[in-house]
């Protein structure tokens, strides 16, 4: 009978890099490279955790990609019987644990684990991941399976109390928490035309610009600035491809200070001009 692990590994070309059993649990990290991969449906759900890579994952939406991204430090659940279709811009690396749908019964916790949730803050249950997977690769002594075994102990009761939910709030920290972190990139992406001055974005996640600038590299891989000029160009993709608006209604339209400064920008992104890639995918 196939497992989770099974069906992940013959979509994706290759077996965990780590895996372990907690009882008839599986806790695996998979790590996979750039491309489109259409998973079947699953035995079980699955607590998929984003621990490390590009920060680019995309979820396939009924007839189109999410414009949210999983980055470094998400939570996603996939439901069991519901296939669904990923890209992957770079490398991934995530962990998923699969969820026996017998103890979610037994726990009375099924409700949870019934519908897509992707790219969600979890902080407890991401940092018991990473604390798990820092240990599976650490050299094996009698303390460290104990220590393992507690970890993946805690993890389950976290997973089963249901923790994840939509109402619960962001740890506090007194630094930027991947949560807003994670909350900044999806309002970015999600209205790429608004200004986003780094001295708006610092205020919202509470630090100062410089401070902020340097915490958003570390999460992301670029600069604020570089993050909304991306997001404004892949929706610029979007528009040129799906539209027929005129060049200078999309320069204006994503905030470029004038279809110049726009074609400049375009070319540097894409390799062609506005009107050479709009020709190329038409």
């Amino acid at each position: 009978m196939p497992t989770n692990e099974t069906i992940i590994a013959k979509t994706i070309g290759r077996a965990p890099d780590r895996s372990v059993n907690i009882g008839a649990w599986q806790f695996a990290r998979w790590r996979q490279f750039i491309g489109s991969y259409e998973l079947p449906a699953l035995v079980d759900p699955v607590f998929v955790v984003h621990v490390g890579g590009k920060p680019d994952t995309r979820l396939w939406q009924a007839d189109h990609w999410s414009s949210e991204r999983s980055v470094p430090g998400c939570a996603t659940i996939v439901p069991a019987d519901v296939s669904t279709g990923w890209r992957i811009d770079g490398e991934l690396d995530v962990v998923t644990v699969s969820v026996p749908l017998a103890e979610l019964r037994r726990a009375s916790a099924v409700e949870q684990f019934q519908a897509m949730r992707f790219a969600f803050a979890d902080p407890l249950g991401i940092a018991l991941t990473r604390q798990i997977l820092g240990e599976l690769y650490a050299a094996p002594t009698n303390e460290r399976e104990a220590y393992i075994s507690t970890l993946l102990d805690a993890l389950r009761a976290h997973t089963l109390r249901g923790s994840m939910g939509p109402t619960e709030a962001p740890i506090p920290s007194a630094d930027a928490s991947a949560y807003r972190i994670h909350q900044i990139m999806n309002e970015i992406l999600a209205r790429p035309e608004a200004e986003h001055s780094l001295e708006a974005l610092a205020r919202q996640a509470e630090l100062t610009p410089s401070h902020f600038c340097r915490v958003f590299k570390k999460a992301t891989g670029t600069t604020p600035h570089q993050y909304v000029m991306k997001a404004r160009l892949d929706r610029a993709q979007e528009l040129l491809g799906g539209s027929d608006l005129p060049i200078a209604a999309i320069a204006d339209q994503l905030g470029f200070t004038s279809q110049s400064h726009f074609t400049r920008a375009f070319r540097q992104y894409a390799g062609q001009t506005p009107s050479g890639w709009r020709q190329t995918i038409q």
